[in-house]
């Protein structure tokens, strides 16, 4: 058999978010690499009680492409398993170069993003009509340098959804660079520690009180930032389920009379989620606007 390398996202942590396609590949793998300190041990449930199992947290690149080459000597299958979606911030690229080299055959199986299990836990959407239609995936620059262009400050100039990984050991810079960038002080914040794991933390703030709040979480690593207005606006009614609205599957409908009463009635309902905020600084289910 041909050796193969699957690069498996594990999700945010939690092991019912794992994908079927990913538990499937994980469950033929012979060989099991993961990092015990970014992804949960539940994915290893899935692994073969003959699979071997090997912890990348104390490999480099180097270790880990030997692994790839002992695969291709033998016809074996590994699962290389990253926390998350793999391509956001999962160092892989460099692997499937060194793979290519190899000429091994891989497969990539999206996961899951940290992005989503926050949203999902504050019950929020990230991009709201007329109020952010973008979210941009950064980080703030440490021992990684930034390219030129992608400072932090010149993409809170942006003032729409930021989703902010590997930046809370510096909690204060991160702070102060977003209100440079020109969010407001008063922008709401989520930060998510371990978000889908049993020792989930979940607090939400304004932007000038981001750094005392991650200084008192103390946390550092497994720990997202999102920021922006969508986090607390309500926005206005999308077009596309709008009965003025036509598009390929349906036609718009009568002279605008139904669309009136639908929006009146949207207007007044408690569309908004129903989810306490873990802190009373931000209200990220405000309630709806009346007329």
């Amino acid at each position: 058999m041909s050796a193969k390398i699957l690069f498996v996202g594990a999700g945010p942590g939690a092991a019912d978010l794992l994908t079927i396609r990913a538990a499937n590949a994980i469950a033929v793998a012979d060989i099991v690499i993961w990092a015990s300190s970014l992804v949960h041990e539940d994915v290893l449930d899935h692994a073969r009680d003959d699979a071997e199992v090997l912890d990348s947290k104390v490999l480099t690149l180097e270790d880990v492409l030997g692994v790839y080459r002992r695969a291709q000597a033998d016809g074996l299958t590994v699962a290389r398993i990253h926390s998350g979606d793999p391509s956001v911030y999962g160092a892989m690229q460099e692997q499937l170069d060194a793979i290519d080299e190899l000429g091994v055959d891989w497969e990539i199986i999206p996961g899951v993003t940290s992005v989503a299990a926050v949203a999902a836990a504050v019950g929020r959407e990230l991009t709201i009509p007329e109020i952010a239609q973008s979210v941009v995936f950064t980080r703030m620059a440490t021992r990684t340098p930034m390219p030129a262009g992608e400072e932090l400050r010149d993409l809170a100039r942006h003032g729409t959804t930021m989703a902010l990984f590997l930046s809370a050991a510096r909690p204060k810079k991160l702070q102060a660079e977003l209100l440079v960038g020109g969010y407001p002080p008063e922008t709401p914040c989520v930060v998510g520690y371990r978000v889908s794991w049993p020792d989930e933390r979940i607090v939400t703030c304004r932007l000038d009180e981001l750094g005392a709040t991650i200084r008192d979480m103390q946390v550092t690593m497994h720990t997202l930032v999102l920021v922006g207005p969508a986090l607390h606006a309500r926005g206005t009614r999308s077009n596309l389920y709008s009965p003025t609205f036509a598009h390929t599957y349906r036609p718009a409908r009568g002279d605008g009379a139904d669309a009136s009463d639908a929006v009146e009635a949207w207007s007044g309902s408690s569309a908004a989620p129903t989810t306490e905020p873990t802190s009373s600084a931000v209200d990220l289910h405000p309630e709806p606007a009346t007329s």
